[in-house]
Formats: structure tokens, sequence, C-alpha cells
């Protein structure tokens, strides 16, 4: 546990796993079986697992807990208090641990402050899912999402800049081009 930050108030129980130069910081709490890339940063209480995956470079604002389903692919950012679900139809009464959906972000998405991931949905590459937003069906790779329930409120970059009409990203000048999934870099083959 020396390669990585572990602040004296965070727990990371046997079974877990935590890659090189990640930090985990006040009252995080890390259940078994889930990994942790190189890289990462838990802010305070953040609550991740058990077995859920979260790739290198991701960066996990206060308050968010990551159930089991939940896998975070390179370089996600969620934001303060977002939520992600894990079942469809919970009653405190009625056992569902059999019944957890799957959860998918994809490498360099962002979820705003105090967004709600309804489980089993996939958010694209790079897609941007507004503070606040309830996101009730897949995201389209770098898709802007807004609202309750989330809809399409336009597009954006690898880097996160709005795109206008000619889908040309403002910051380092990258063309994009619509594909069926989402937004692609021009030079990209898909």
């Amino acid at each position: 546990m020396s390669d990585f930050y572990l602040h004296p108030t965070a727990v990371v129980d046997e079974g877990a796993e935590v890659g090189a130069g990640s930090k985990l910081w006040h009252f995080v709490h890390v259940l078994a079986g889930t990994r942790i890339g190189a890289g990462c940063i838990l802010g305070q209480n953040v609550m991740a697992g058990p077995d859920v995956v979260i790739g290198d470079g991701c960066k996990i604002q206060n308050n968010v807990s990551l159930y089991k389903g939940v896998r975070l692919e390179e370089d996600v950012f969620c934001g303060p208090s977002c939520v992600f679900t894990n079942v469809l139809t919970p009653r405190a009464f009625v056992e569902r641990k059999d019944a957890f959906s799957e959860t998918l972000v994809r490498k360099g998405a962002t979820i705003g402050a105090n967004a709600t991931i309804v489980c089993g949905v996939s958010i694209g590459r790079y897609a941007m899912i507004g503070a606040g937003a309830v996101v009730t069906s897949d995201v389209p790779d770098h898709a802007l999402v807004v609202g309750n329930p989330a809809r399409l409120l336009g597009w954006v970059s690898r880097t996160g800049e709005r795109l206008g009409p000619g889908l040309i990203c403002p910051r380092t000048g990258e063309h994009y081009v619509e594909t069926e999934n989402g937004l692609v870099e021009s030079s990209s083959t898909g």
C-alpha cells in the first residue's frame, strides 16, 4: 500500500486493489473485489464496491457511491454527489442483489454534480452529463446531455469544449463527424 496515498480515515478492505499514485482522501471506503487504477483521486466520503472497476486517471469527487455493477473506464470525472443506482425496482423488504444492472461509463466522460445515473445504461466516450441531469438511457460518444430525463443538448470535444455547427473544437481545432454512435474525430476510423 505504499505506492498510493491513503488518508488515515480511509479504509481499503482486503481483496481490493489500488493503483500506483492514486489518492484516497477522508472517509473513503473501498470494498472487497474493487479495482482502482493508477493515478486516481477519490475525494471525501467516496464509497466504491464491492466489485467495482475504476480505470486509470479517474477523479471521483466528494460524496459519490459506486455500487456493484458500475465500471468506469480511464479518465472519467464524477462530480460531487453524483448518484449511481444499481437496481431498477428497489424495495427495502425485497432482496434484489441478483438483479443488479451494469452501468458503463466510457473513457473521458464527465458526470456533473448531483447527476443521477440510472443503472443499466452506457455513457459514451467523452460525453458530458450536465449537473443535476437524470440519465435513463444510453448516451452517445461526445454527447452533451441535460435535464430530467436527460436529453441531447449538443456535442462536446475530447477536451470538453462545446462544439458549434461545424463540429470543430475551439480549443484544439480537432474536427468531428457524426456517426450512429455519436461523434468521432474526422481523422479517426471509428
